[in-house]
């Protein structure tokens, strides 16, 4: 072995060394939360090049470009960028939608089809549900779009769901019968227009290796070196080609952990890893074990976690890292409380540690969850950035230039064409594209073909519809041959600008129009930054369709731009694969971590654990548990019982915040059930003074127990006592939803005394100062 290459394998410890030296057959590399899984693939690849394999021969497969592109940066500093270059590397969606795209003409797709997104194929799916005049409340469209991708992604095709007696008759007691035709309309329709879903960039490569053995045969000769990263996450689909590609060398790597499967809802089967030895009877099995992310509290702690569950691979992951702090637990009254803890805790923790606010993460379960917190972080003026909310390349304006962009390469593409063709305004009514659509489908042509063809079909519309019609047909046209001659950005930047979008947004006026105008300025930006990147790639053009590739294959997480010194909020499903110095871990009740959607099997219940586990381990330094007693659910305060999550972690690994209260009784039933107490029934009345007197002192617990929980939020009165809250004109207060803001005038005295405040959002508020509970700043 070479000085050079025993250097370069230096840098790795003995246990990753030894997968990244392993060259011939099938290897299975298991693989603890933050023990540089990421880097043994990355070596192990920069290792087989020094070998002499040709970078051609090797297919790397990720679940994220951005994971794909650092990868791809760090070997070429390991091994030179120009030999990195020739590498197969991306996502599965990516690689494969490469390979449908020199091959895919043998299934009858054009090589410049369209990607269709999520939001295009519901578009296109509540379309058939209206022709076929189906109600919209029995068949809604996101869950046909839903039903439809989970059957592709179990190879459940038209034909298949036709012969299976079992699946029909589940559509029909779901009040969907017709649930076929709309699978047959919509897989029609995607394949007239030319297009393909993301479900499709699998099923149809499937498809291609299963019913072509030549070209299987190409691609197994030419990938002979396959590499998998989260493996785990593989769903049956993805599993039957990556099989199917490796069945002839069985040079295959795998790389995951199974304690961090956690997207069966997407068809990922824990089984893929689970099962590898049994796929491959001689594979060699490697573990890392060592986290060199987190402290041992929170590896200890996630380790005490995933000991409960029952299927799962053996390893013990283990850190060399400092003890660190405790895990700290946190009760609140509500979840607004909950929301009001996290931000005060990250404002602290910012002031007294130095800290900058890219170092903190919010995780939650679910997306409806973020408000409350993000309602805190605000009033603290707090910056904070939600991932997973609406991506840029889903914002009207982006969708409506990319659309005229995407009719461009594939004319047949019939939501592009339908979201556009009378976007800016040219007088093509809705009644117009519904007689074209009619046609098209009598025709069984394109609606852009039947618009191509007036003068050959039966269409009634008038001469002044007509002469629109031939106008947008020509329009494409010339973007056409302006395509073939110039590169993305320039075709972009005319479009924007011949089809009047640019002008339509500067007539707005609105602040709403002049952020779509900056929005479509931003995307011009991307498509320039994008062709200037392209030149670096021997085989890459930089035109339209490469751009419109990327864009449609491009995650929230991927384009990540503007300011990055942000709070992150996002659930935990979208922070797997990221790592913080400080996690705060919200929610963590019963019903809703686990969900109550996720506790009828046991499979299911795992898989919240492993979700759990996942959400722990993106800490480095520090981890926050909190839960409440009480949450808002669909308008009603309701009762909310600790997560069951949080007693499975081992006590001496959890510092719990929470002040302790005195065991205080709750009835399990509703006493209102039984009426009123009446003497004949041997129940003594109590004289009204002691009732009273009985409710004031009850009250009076319940005061100081708020007290204890909500300090320096001033004294709620009782009814006759004068109010002793030290507010008076001039005085800095801050209101638990208003904010910060300034006593402006105080009237009347006692139970009726009130303060005019001004709040730094510009409000003018009076508050009866007995129940406004304002904290005092100064």
């Amino acid at each position: 072995m070479s000085s050079e290459l025993n250097t370069f394998l230096g840098e790795l410890n003995e246990a990753q060394r030894a997968p990244v030296v392993h060259k011939e057959g099938p290897l299975m590399v298991i693989a603890g939360a933050g023990s540089g899984k990421t880097r043994v693939l990355t070596y192990r690849i920069a290792h087989l090049m020094k070998q002499g394999i040709d970078p051609f021969n090797i297919l790397a497969l990720t679940f994220t470009n951005k994971a794909a592109r650092e990868m791809k940066a760090r070997i070429e500093q390991l091994v030179g960028g120009a030999e990195a270059k020739n590498l197969w590397m991306g996502t599965f969606h990516s690689v494969f939608a490469r390979l449908l795209r020199f091959d895919g003409q043998k299934l009858g797709y054009p090589s410049n089809f369209t990607i269709y997104d999520t939001q295009d194929s519901q578009r296109l799916i509540a379309s058939i549900i209206k022709e076929m005049g189906l109600d919209k409340d029995v068949y809604k469209y996101k869950q046909v779009q839903s039903r439809i991708s989970a059957y592709k992604n179990s190879l459940i095709t038209v034909k298949a769901y036709l012969q299976n007696p079992e699946l029909m008759e589940a559509d029909a007691m779901a009040r969907r019968p017709r649930m076929g035709e709309i699978y047959q309309n919509y897989v029609d329709r995607c394949f007239k227009a030319g297009a393909m879903d993301f479900d499709d960039l699998l099923l149809r490569t499937n498809e291609l290796l299963s019913r072509f053995p030549d070209v299987l045969m190409k691609y197994q000769d030419r990938f002979r070196y396959i590499l998998v990263d989260e493996y785990q996450d593989t769903n049956h689909s993805q599993y039957l080609i990556v099989r199917a590609l490796a069945d002839r060398y069985h040079n295959i790597c795998v790389v995951g952990d199974d304690a961090q499967s956690i997207y069966s809802f997407r068809g990922a089967n824990i089984s893929n890893i689970l099962n590898f030895q049994r796929d491959y009877d001689d594979a060699a099995v490697y573990r890392l074990e060592q986290n060199y992310r987190s402290t041992k509290n929170i590896v200890n702690a996630a380790n005490s976690i995933i000991a409960n569950n029952k299927d799962q691979l053996k390893k013990v992951v283990w850190t060399a890292n400092e003890e660190g702090p405790k895990i700290k637990l946190h009760r609140s009254p509500t979840d607004a409380d909950e929301g009001r803890y996290v931000a005060g805790s990250i404002f602290e923790n910012t002031m007294q540690l130095q800290l900058k606010h890219s170092d903190f993460a919010v995780l939650y379960r679910t997306n409806s969850q973020s408000r409350s917190i993000e309602d805190a972080l605000r009033k603290r003026d707090i910056p904070y950035r939600i991932y997973g909310g609406v991506s840029f390349y889903q914002r009207k304006e982006i969708k409506d230039l990319l659309s005229y962009l995407r009719l461009i390469i594939n004319p047949k593409d019939e939501e592009a064409l339908k979201r556009v063709i009378n976007f800016p305004a040219r007088g093509i009514g809705q009644t117009t594209v519904d007689k074209l659509t009619v046609a098209a489908n009598h025709y069984k042509r394109s609606v852009f073909e039947i618009m191509e063809n007036l003068d050959k079909v039966e269409l009634k519309i008038n001469s002044g519809t007509k002469s629109k019609l031939e106008d947008f047909v020509n329009m494409i046209k010339s973007f056409e041959i302006l395509n073939g001659e110039s590169d993305a950005f320039t075709v972009a930047e005319h479009v924007a600008k011949k089809t009047g979008i640019l002008m339509e947004f500067k007539k707005d006026g609105t602040p709403e129009g002049i952020a779509r105008m900056e929005n479509i300025e931003e995307l011009l930006n991307g498509i320039q930054d994008f062709v200037e990147g392209q030149k670096e790639l021997a085989d890459a053009k930089g035109d339209l369709t490469e751009f419109l590739e990327d864009v449609a294959l491009a995650t929230d997480l991927d384009n990540e731009k503007g300011d990055k010194n942000r709070v992150a909020l996002m659930t935990i499903h979208l922070a797997k694969g990221l790592e913080f110095p400080y996690v705060y871990i919200v929610g963590l009740e019963e019903d809703l971590f686990p969900s109550a959607m996720s506790m009828n099997t046991r499979s299911e219940l795992e898989e919240e654990r492993r979700l759990f586990y996942v959400a722990l381990t993106r800490a480095e330094k520090q981890a926050y548990l909190t839960y409440t007693q009480n949450r808002y659910r669909w308008g009603k305060l309701i009762d909310a019982e600790p997560s069951r999550f949080i007693e499975e972690i081992d006590e001496s690994f959890i510092e719990d915040l929470t002040p302790k209260d005195n065991y205080r009784f709750k009835p399990l039933i509703n006493t209102d059930i039984f009426g009123e107490a009446t003497p004949s029934r041997g129940t003594r009345t109590q004289p009204q003074k002691n009732k009273l007197q009985s409710l004031g002192k009850a009250r009076s617990s319940e005061l100081k127990k708020l007290r204890r929980l909500k300090p320096n939020l001033g004294t709620p009165s009782t009814p006759g006592a004068e109010i002793n809250l030290d507010v008076s004109e001039g005085t800095t207060v801050n209101h638990s939803r208003f904010g910060r803001g300034t006593v402006l005038k105080i009237e009347g005295t006692g139970v009726d005394k009130k303060a005019e405040v001004r709040f730094e959002r510009g409000e003018v508020k009076k508050l009866l100062l007995r129940f406004a509970k304002l904290e005092v700043l100064d």
